[in-house]
Protein backbone atom coordinates (compact mmCIF):
# COMPACT_ATOMS: atom_id res chain seq x y z
CA UNK A 1 0.00 0.00 0.00
CA UNK A 2 1.45 3.48 -0.98
CA UNK A 3 0.22 6.26 1.20
CA UNK A 4 0.46 10.34 0.35
CA UNK A 5 0.82 12.74 3.06
CA UNK A 6 0.03 16.78 1.96
CA UNK A 7 0.49 19.20 4.37
CA UNK A 8 -1.40 22.37 3.50
CA UNK A 9 -1.06 25.77 4.09
CA UNK A 10 -4.26 28.32 3.59
CA UNK A 11 -3.81 30.92 0.53
CA UNK A 12 -3.06 34.60 2.00
CA UNK A 13 -5.88 36.80 3.16
CA UNK A 14 -8.07 33.54 4.13
CA UNK A 15 -9.40 32.65 7.60
CA UNK A 16 -8.65 28.86 8.78
CA UNK A 17 -12.76 28.76 8.90
CA UNK A 18 -12.87 29.99 5.32
CA UNK A 19 -10.47 27.75 4.30
CA UNK A 20 -11.39 24.66 5.84
CA UNK A 21 -14.97 25.11 4.58
CA UNK A 22 -13.61 25.88 0.87
CA UNK A 23 -11.77 22.51 1.39
CA UNK A 24 -14.82 20.42 2.88
CA UNK A 25 -17.56 21.50 0.67
CA UNK A 26 -15.68 23.13 -2.66
CA UNK A 27 -12.98 21.16 -3.32
CA UNK A 28 -13.38 18.03 -1.65
CA UNK A 29 -16.47 16.88 -3.91
CA UNK A 30 -14.64 18.47 -7.18
CA UNK A 31 -12.29 15.89 -6.49
CA UNK A 32 -14.44 12.93 -5.47
CA UNK A 33 -16.43 13.80 -8.91
CA UNK A 34 -13.97 12.65 -11.18
CA UNK A 35 -13.78 9.03 -11.71
CA UNK A 36 -10.35 8.35 -10.79
CA UNK A 37 -11.02 9.02 -7.23
CA UNK A 38 -13.30 6.14 -7.10
CA UNK A 39 -10.97 4.10 -9.05
CA UNK A 40 -7.86 4.56 -7.24
CA UNK A 41 -7.90 5.82 -3.62
CA UNK A 42 -8.74 3.27 -1.37
CA UNK A 43 -9.04 5.81 1.84
CA UNK A 44 -8.98 9.42 1.88
CA UNK A 45 -8.51 11.19 5.25
CA UNK A 46 -8.29 14.94 6.34
CA UNK A 47 -7.09 16.02 9.30
CA UNK A 48 -7.65 19.90 10.97
CA UNK A 49 -6.03 20.98 14.04
CA UNK A 50 -7.41 21.68 17.03
CA UNK A 51 -6.23 23.72 20.13
CA UNK A 52 -3.62 22.52 22.52
CA UNK A 53 -2.65 24.84 24.65
CA UNK A 54 0.49 22.95 26.14
CA UNK A 55 1.50 22.85 22.24
CA UNK A 56 2.87 25.33 19.78
CA UNK A 57 -0.09 26.84 17.25
CA UNK A 58 -0.24 24.14 14.20
CA UNK A 59 2.25 25.40 11.29
CA UNK A 60 -0.61 24.17 8.76
CA UNK A 61 -4.12 24.31 8.18
CA UNK A 62 -4.79 20.52 7.38
CA UNK A 63 -2.95 17.57 6.57
CA UNK A 64 -4.01 14.85 3.51
CA UNK A 65 -3.78 11.81 3.61
CA UNK A 66 -4.65 9.32 0.91
CA UNK A 67 -3.85 5.54 0.09
CA UNK A 68 -3.57 3.86 -3.13
CA UNK A 69 -2.60 -0.28 -3.92
CA UNK A 70 -0.11 0.84 -5.85
CA UNK A 71 2.62 3.95 -6.81
CA UNK A 72 0.91 3.45 -10.53
CA UNK A 73 -2.17 3.93 -9.36
CA UNK A 74 -1.53 7.15 -7.44
CA UNK A 75 0.17 8.45 -10.59
CA UNK A 76 -3.08 7.63 -12.72
CA UNK A 77 -5.13 9.42 -10.22
CA UNK A 78 -2.60 12.83 -9.87
CA UNK A 79 -1.47 12.81 -13.55
CA UNK A 80 -4.83 11.68 -15.33
CA UNK A 81 -6.35 14.54 -17.69
CA UNK A 82 -9.19 14.94 -15.46
CA UNK A 83 -7.46 15.51 -12.30
CA UNK A 84 -5.03 18.09 -14.57
CA UNK A 85 -7.88 20.06 -15.86
CA UNK A 86 -10.50 19.63 -13.41
CA UNK A 87 -8.96 20.01 -9.48
CA UNK A 88 -5.48 20.54 -9.75
CA UNK A 89 -6.15 24.25 -10.99
CA UNK A 90 -8.17 24.71 -7.85
CA UNK A 91 -5.72 24.48 -5.63
CA UNK A 92 -4.52 27.88 -5.81
CA UNK A 93 -8.01 29.34 -4.65
CA UNK A 94 -7.17 27.87 -1.41
CA UNK A 95 -3.84 26.70 -0.74
CA UNK A 96 -0.69 28.94 -0.47
CA UNK A 97 1.38 26.94 -2.69
CA UNK A 98 5.05 28.04 -1.82
CA UNK A 99 4.47 26.07 1.45
CA UNK A 100 3.12 22.95 0.13
CA UNK A 101 4.46 19.55 1.68
CA UNK A 102 4.45 16.04 0.01
CA UNK A 103 5.80 12.41 1.07
CA UNK A 104 5.11 9.26 -0.53
CA UNK A 105 5.39 6.68 1.96
CA UNK A 106 4.80 3.12 2.63
CA UNK A 107 3.58 3.00 6.30
CA UNK A 108 5.42 1.27 9.26
CA UNK A 109 2.60 0.49 11.68
CA UNK A 110 3.91 0.05 15.30
CA UNK A 111 0.87 0.28 17.14
CA UNK A 112 -2.57 -0.66 15.18
CA UNK A 113 -5.10 -1.01 17.78
CA UNK A 114 -8.67 0.00 16.16
CA UNK A 115 -9.87 2.69 18.23
CA UNK A 116 -13.56 2.01 18.06
CA UNK A 117 -14.16 -1.90 19.37
CA UNK A 118 -11.03 -1.32 22.02
CA UNK A 119 -8.79 -4.05 20.45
Amino acid sequence: MIKMVITLKRREGMTHDEFKHYQKNIHRPLLMSIPESEKYIRRFVVSYPVPAEKYPASEYDSVVEAWFDSMADLEALFFSDNFLTIVDPDHENFIDLSAFGRIICEEDVVIGRNQLDGS
